[in-house]
């Protein structure tokens, strides 16, 4: 037994040693071959090994096989002996030209940083053995073909010093071309830097920022930089291809609209790439040239709205209010769109005039030149605002009313470079006038109102409730009355404790609702307009200062407290009619609603018929009980 188990760990230890000797197979890696670089860049090769023993810090040696050196072969970097590299290479080692750079402990890569014609030939990565025992693959071996560098960019027109104004257009253009036997691509982009002169630190330490705007990539696609996506989109960066001479083509980068922060340091780079034989496509040339500084003048520093006539102004009602508006600061080689709206703070309703209030809009001339007016439409026939010369715009109120008092503004949104923005571009800058203050001189006027609730029989449920409002206006010239009519809630009458009296009281309580319900109103020019809940309205004009209200087949939600309201309105010279401001509240007059007869009636008949079904059942109760007591006295003699 005892002889079996050793066999058996014999056996397994055979086992695992052969199993280690080979899984650990040494393989050494490089990208395959052919590889063709440009002579004046740099050359990257790319080395690993895998599946050895020892340390995980490889060392690594390069040799150089020339294909004029009939095989000899001739060191040219290693890891661990400084005095490896032949004499070739030695001077460019000593340098930094030639070097071997680690991205891991078993991989590094091959540096040379600019390749020249004699460095064609075929490259060997090899590594010293670390293992146990001799076995894999102990080197790698690449064939570089140097081909000559045949990339040339230039271009027609440099950027100037001058300052640019924001939202004037900016052309670039570049021309590019490659002359080689081999299938290559050619990439362009534009791009920009921005804090520095170069792509180092700038004056004072500020960092360059290097922006890549827009290129057309080895594949020929057009692809904008991440921060121009969105003008991209919008068209208002692209880039075109076009023919040239001399085996160039002419790349064009235009920007309909440059921003403040399209200033900076311009440059187009060109660049030649090359699919490899492992699919990648790899970078063998570059070259970048600088177009110029792009200084961009921010509209903000010029721009100025005024409007005329300055500070305060007083009218007579009906009279002719003409306000202008002027764009100073425009720069005339930029087409640029303007929305221009005259706003007022001051009257914006009935009751409410002076300088206070919310700001509302009058009107407004979209870049594309139609006219459009805020809440009150009736100025669309009685007004105007037209563009009266080169960056003036006119408002113009043919008949000015009171309400049209208070303080206007001026304000311009400029969209620069865009001479029809969409509805949803933004402005490049708005701006506001300083305020003109309007006051309209408007005649006397005294208004008064009373409400009455004509005397007659009892108003009970189902009848007409008849209200009269004597309104009158007092002024000078034509002038009407508007009466609306109101109703509130019956207050509550509630009975309360009163401890210091020892007594009960009677309290009115307020309705927790203090708005009126607005029921009919009766306007200046006859037509008449009815707010209900379901009850049928009638509302009409008596006479000069009488008008009546009605309330058909009244319900019980009908009765509460009555108030006529009467607003005055005038007549301008040109015949349109205004609101005056000028109002007056009645007194309140309550309405209750009795009980009809019939209703009455039924109380005594519901009251009859319950006492005598009580009766009924009391007799029919005491009956019955008589009966069964009778009953069990008999069966109890039996």
């Amino acid at each position: 037994m005892r002889t079996m188990m050793a066999s058996m760990k014999t056996a397994l230890f055979v086992f695992l040693q052969w199993v280690l000797q080979y899984a650990v197979c040494r393989d050494v890696t490089l990208p395959i071959g052919t590889l063709y670089r440009v002579a004046g860049f740099p050359l990257s090769l790319p080395c690993a090994v895998s599946g050895y023993e020892g340390p995980r810090t490889q060392h690594f040696e390069w040799f150089l096989y020339r294909d004029d050196a009939a095989g000899r072969q001739i060191g040219v970097v290693s890891t661990r002996d400084k005095g490896f590299p032949y004499a070739p290479f030695q001077p460019r080692v000593r340098n930094g030209e030639v070097r071997v750079e680690r991205d891991s402990g078993d991989k590094v890569r091959l540096v040379i940083q600019r390749l020249r014609a004699e460095d064609q030939g075929m490259y060997e990565c090899y590594t010293p053995s670390t293992d146990s025992t001799y076995q894999g693959n102990y080197s790698g071996k690449v064939t570089v073909k140097v081909i000559p560098d045949t990339l040339q960019i230039s271009y027609t027109r440099s950027l100037t010093s001058q300052p640019v104004p924001e939202g004037a257009e900016l052309t670039l253009t570049c021309s590019a071309g490659i002359q080689s036997e081999q299938l290559t691509h050619l990439s362009i982009t534009f791009g920009k830097r921005s804090g520095g002169e170069g792509m180092g630190s700038g004056v004072g330490g500020e960092v360059s920022t290097v922006r890549e705007i827009i290129s057309i990539d080895k594949l020929l696609g057009v692809v904008p930089g991440h921060l121009y996506k969105k003008r991209y989109d919008s068209g208002e960066i692209t880039l075109e291809k076009r023919n040239g001479e001399a085996g160039q083509d002419v790349y064009v980068m235009k920007m309909k609209a440059v921003q403040p922060d399209d200033s900076g340091s311009y440059f187009c780079e060109a660049a030649q790439w090359i699919l490899d034989p492992d699919r990648s496509w790899q970078k063998i040339a570059q070259r970048t040239l600088d177009i110029g500084n792009l200084t961009v003048q921010q509209l903000a520093e010029s721009l100025s709205i005024t409007s005329s006539p300055r500070g305060e102004v007083t009218l007579q009602v009906g009279s002719p209010l003409i306000l202008t508006c002027e764009v100073l600061g425009l720069p005339s080689e930029v087409s640029s769109g303007l929305l221009v709206q005259w706003m007022k703070r001051g009257s914006v309703s009935s009751d409410v005039t002076g300088s206070g209030g919310v700001e509302v809009e009058v009107a407004r001339l979209s870049p594309n030149g139609i006219v459009s007016w805020g809440d009150d439409l009736s100025r669309a026939s009685g007004g105007s605002l037209e563009k009266v010369a080169e960056g003036k715009y006119s408002l113009k109120l043919f008949s000015a009313r009171p309400l049209d008092s208070g303080v206007y503004r001026c304000v311009v949104s400029v969209y620069a470079g865009r001479s029809n923005p969409g509805p949803s571009t933004p402005a490049t800058i708005t701006q506001r006038s300083e305020g003109v203050t309007v006051n309209l001189k408007s005649k006397d006027v005294l208004v008064a109102a009373v409400a009455q609730l004509p005397r007659g029989p009892l108003l009970k449920r189902g009848s007409t409730i008849t209200l009269i409002c004597n309104a009158t206006v007092t002024t000078t010239g034509p002038a009407q009355a508007q009466v609306q009519w109101l109703r509130w809630p019956i207050p509550e009458r509630v009975i309360k404790k009163d401890e210091s009296r020892a007594s009960d009281v009677a309290v009115i309580v307020s309705p927790v609702e203090d708005k009126p319900t607005l029921v009919a109103v009766l306007m200046y020019d006859g037509v008449a307009k009815t707010y209900t809940n379901g009850s049928e309205i009638s509302i009409d004009r008596l006479s000069a200062g009488s008008y009546r209200l009605r309330v058909h087949s009244a319900t019980m939600d009908d009765q509460g407290m009555y108030a006529c309201h009467a607003q005055a309105w005038g007549q301008d010279p040109h015949g349109g009619w205004y609101n005056t401001g000028a109002k007056a509240e009645s007194n309140a007059v309550t309405v209750y609603l009795y009980a009809r007869a019939a209703d009455l009636l039924l109380i005594p008949l519901v009251v009859g018929v319950s006492s005598a079904l009580f009766v009924g059942i009391v007799i029919i109760a005491t009956v019955t009980c008589c009966f069964m007591k009778r009953l069990a006295r008999q069966r109890a003699q039996k």
